[in-house]
């Protein structure tokens, strides 16, 4: 089976045929921003110095190498995912504020995020943890980076990147939520079990 990758910038119709479990690639364009690049827009409304309509953003704090020789040029060292919830107080602001498509992070969103993505088709996925020297292999090129007064893992680094993956889709276009969902099956095993198991066991005995 061929490898699902989509390229910055992203069309609503591309997003519009994923669902919730999908594994898609990325190619083009991977913004780094996480809890101050978010508070500073939506709760200090400053403008964001990056352009995000139709790109990507990625939930996450890289450790950067600058490279020898150079002012302001830099590697990649490790970039790891953000724990995505903590971000999720701003992303219904965020998502139609900044026109993003495709959210990356580290493990699911709760339902504000899930109706900005069903009401502006964009999507949140997830790359896998522990795979932070994997994620930076995937990056061709730190272009720039800004807002480096927040620090290193605060600030927005401005990423090409090759076949960035693997991002398993966890809210699609349609609202749906596959952390959601499989914590609702996950309740549904479980309190069928403890019914049988009780079945078995006496706690006032």
């Amino acid at each position: 089976m061929s490898k699902r990758i989509l390229t910055t910038p992203i069309k609503d119709a591309e997003l519009e045929s994923l669902h919730i479990g999908d594994i898609i690639y990325l190619n083009g364009y991977l913004i780094t921003g996480r809890d101050d690049v978010h508070q500073r827009l939506i709760k200090q409304n400053k403008e964001l110095p990056v352009d995000l309509a139709g790109l990507a953003v990625f939930h996450a704090g890289p450790i950067m190498q600058k490279i020898e020789g150079t002012e302001d040029k830099y590697r990649v060292i490790s970039i790891g995912p953000t724990t995505s919830m903590r971000m999720e107080k701003y992303e219904k602001d965020f998502i139609p504020r900044t026109g993003v498509k495709i959210i990356v992070g580290k493990g699911g969103m709760g339902a504000d995020t899930a109706q900005a993505c069903k009401e502006h088709k964009a999507i949140h996925t997830v790359f896998p943890g522990g795979c932070a020297v994997l994620a930076a292999k995937c990056v061709e090129e730190v272009e720039r980076v800004e807002w480096l007064d927040l620090g290193m893992p605060e600030a927005m680094w401005v990423m090409r990147v090759k076949e960035f993956g693997p991002l398993i889709v966890s809210i699609d276009t349609l609202g749906n939520n596959l952390f959601e969902n499989n914590k609702k099956q996950f309740n549904l095993r479980k309190d069928l079990m403890v019914e049988d198991i009780c079945q078995y066991v006496d706690y006032l005995g």
